[in-house]
């Protein structure tokens, strides 16, 4: 059974609480669009779970959305179709009915992983798409130096590579991303070469992890970072990324076909 709350979210975030100003921060970055485009190759109706605010639907040519938070489908543009209220685990189409599916960014904060994937198994006949983190590699990076409380509700949020490959069954693949320096989708992977980025608290609320910290984990980590970078300590031990054009950290591609 999920459990919703009264915005509708139906995993460990209320998007009703944190959700507001998430498509300021979260928005498409082409350059991992493209990674999703390749990933779908020609399926032309494509299902969107967890869809959000819409980020990367551009990469589908027909698009099916489905989102559980009120607050989330009233951040979509008029442009894009309106999502329809339901549930990954409980999917309300027949079985083999896209040619694609994906679920970018959300796979983590779903009640059953599993039984999720299983349904976008069942109704989709072509590639279903995961764009995840891996939790194996979600400590390696900066970030942990500051707040390693964040970095472990990662690791603990995101299901293992092999339970979501198992999941889906057939023939599948996992891709990393690359994540470039001026990447617009402002994950916490994203500021790899920013850290000022990460200053601000509603550049931070856009990433759900750190809504499962506390405030005094929050402050430790402004005033950390802050004299770090006021005092060089943090370019002296990290600057080269800020020249760095990508990243490869912990964002993957997870791709399974019948």
């Amino acid at each position: 059974m999920t459990t919703r709350t009264e915005d509708g979210s139906a995993g460990d975030v209320d998007y009703g609480a944190i959700g507001s100003g998430y498509s300021s921060y979260r928005r498409p970055d082409e350059r991992i669009a493209r990674h999703i485009a390749e990933a779908l190759g020609t399926a032309r109706t494509v299902l969107n779970v967890g869809a959000g605010s819409g980020s990367y639907e551009n990469a589908a040519q027909a698009v099916t959305a489905v989102e559980p938070s009120e607050s989330m489908r009233a951040q979509r543009p008029a442009r894009l179709v309106r999502a329809i209220d339901a549930v990954a685990e409980n999917l309300p189409f027949a079985d083999g009915e896209f040619d694609g599916a994906m679920t970018l960014f959300s796979v983590h904060q779903w009640s059953d992983v599993q039984a999720g994937l299983r349904e976008m198994r069942r109704v989709t006949r072509g590639p279903v798409v995961v764009l995840t983190c891996d939790p194996a590699l979600v400590r390696d990076f900066w970030l942990y130096r500051y707040a390693p409380e964040v970095l472990d509700t990662e690791a603990r949020r995101y299901p293992a590579v092999e339970e979501v490959a198992a999941a889906l069954g057939g023939d599948c693949t996992v891709r990393a991303v690359p994540i470039p320096l001026d990447c617009t989708d402002g994950f916490n992977e994203a500021y790899y070469g920013r850290p000022e980025k990460l200053l601000d608290p509603a550049a931070r609320q856009a990433c759900s992890a750190w809504s499962f910290v506390d405030d005094l984990a929050r402050e430790r980590f402004d005033t950390d970072l802050r004299r770090d970078l006021a005092s060089g300590a943090w370019d002296e031990e990290f600057g080269s990324l800020r020249r760095r054009p990508v990243y490869e950290g912990s964002l993957v591609v997870v791709r399974a076909v019948p």
